[in-house]
């Protein structure tokens, strides 16, 4: 027997959970849908409830083809769910974290698809905040598109508004996930329109790198990399769709593309990158080729990442484990002036061509310490020399001179 929701829903089976609630397969009057109930401390904030309620109409009148339309929301006792279209596939990151990248064709696709959607939704004042693989759905029920891929459509809207309440956000605190905030999210600015359009850029580049482009380490440093850091070119893509990427990754709001545009430009370069295969490119923290090393100090070794983790993202909540519907929607510190500070070149996630290290690796800074080794070595024998030399020329130089007298007492008087 399933859960009630509300009075006219019935939740089943588990899809996915995520740290804004869980996601069930359900049944409405008109069929199955999908419901994402969000946590009770969510549903037992008041506030919350009424910013919920407020955002009915807009929801619920987001209706295109590549966004997954909310049906209805429901606030009954402890249940605050919204109910969902329901999409016959699966998610972007379980595609992403099978195949590790996509082939430019089809990934270009695909973010064609999510730009057409969030332009109907910035038409309508609806921005979402939170645009990531994990909340871009695949029907697998529907025709293939351009270089084999399925129909996208982008979901979770509302949900990173609802949860960004005055009560939970303050000015020092930031909602999203790390990998995918826009500069002006990080320097504490509000969300407008252009923060999709980066996290939608940087989807694209984590589709075809298989990693994001400031992505790895600690939450703090991804956020700084995203204010101070240029986005290193992937080898082996055309120029015209690099600079696009270029374009909408600016740290400028004002100098990405709108949502339309990103879209109808995607699709104009299809035809050049038909048959073209995926990357071939290493993540910037994996030297697979590289030998291990006897470590030079007393500092444990780094545990392993669990099997499944990925190295490209970082879970803003200490432990959290990777499932079916990874949402890292929370909050963390907003980082301060000094702690941005890093140059231009500071923090670059460089990437590679297939087995060559990159700039900053392990790997180079192994090889880095190897010849500061070898140069103080150099320096110290030069000195040995030296110091060598200097004392023969001391001892022998007395053979061709008339002795010294090296006797300072006083001479005896008669």
């Amino acid at each position: 027997m399933g859960r009630k929701i509300g009075s006219r829903y019935t939740a089943h089976q588990i899809l996915g959970r995520g740290s804004a609630g869980t996601v069930w397969l359900g049944e409405g009057p008109d069929g199955p849908v999908a419901i994402k109930l969000l946590r009770e401390d969510l549903s037992s904030d008041q506030e919350l409830v009424g910013r919920f309620v407020q955002e009915r109409t807009a929801l619920l009148g987001l209706e295109h083809p590549h966004v997954v339309s909310v049906r209805d929301l429901v606030v009954d006792g402890n249940d605050l769910a919204l109910v969902m279209d329901l999409v016959r596939g699966t998610d972007l990151r379980t595609r992403l974290e099978r195949e590790r990248r996509l082939a430019p064709e089809a990934a270009v696709a695909i973010v064609a698809d999510v730009a057409d959607g969030l332009a109907a939704a910035h038409a309508a004042g609806v921005v979402h905040r939170d645009v990531k693989p994990e909340n871009v759905l695949l029907d697998m029920q529907g025709p293939l598109g351009p270089g084999g891929s399925h129909r996208a459509l982008l979901t979770d809207f509302g949900v990173a508004k609802l949860i960004d309440a005055p009560k939970r956000s303050k000015a020092t605190k930031i909602i999203g996930t790390p990998d995918y905030l826009a500069p002006e999210i990080v320097e504490g600015l509000p969300p407008r329109a252009s923060v999709d359009i980066y996290a939608l850029a940087t989807v694209l580049y984590e589709l075809l790198a298989g990693f994001t482009p400031f992505g790895g380490g600690h939450p703090g440093a991804v956020l700084r990399r995203h204010v101070t850091e240029r986005v290193v070119p992937l080898p082996g893509i055309p120029d015209e769709l690099w600079q696009l990427m270029v374009q909408c990754l600016a740290k400028a709001p004002a100098s990405r593309l709108r949502a339309s545009e990103l879209g109808e430009r995607l699709r104009e370069l299809l035809p050049m990158l038909a048959g073209m295969p995926p990357l071939d490119v290493d993540e910037p923290d994996a030297d697979p080729e590289e030998e291990p090393e006897a470590q030079t100090d007393a500092r444990p070794a780094a545990p392993a990442p669990p099997a499944g983790a990925r190295r490209g993202a970082v879970p803003l909540v200490p432990g959290a484990r990777p499932d079916s519907n990874r949402d890292t929607h929370t909050s963390m510190r907003v980082p301060a002036p000094d702690e941005l500070a890093g140059g231009a070149r500071g923090t670059a996630r460089a990437p590679r061509t297939s087995g060559a290290p990159r700039p900053g690796s392990a790997a180079r800074h192994r090889a880095a310490a190897r010849r500061r080794r070898l140069v103080l070595g150099a320096v110290g024998v030069a000195l040995a020399a030296a110091i060598g030399v200097g004392a023969w020329l001391a001892t022998s130089g007395g053979d061709d001179d008339a002795p010294q007298d090296t006797n300072h007492s006083a001479p005896s008087t008669p």
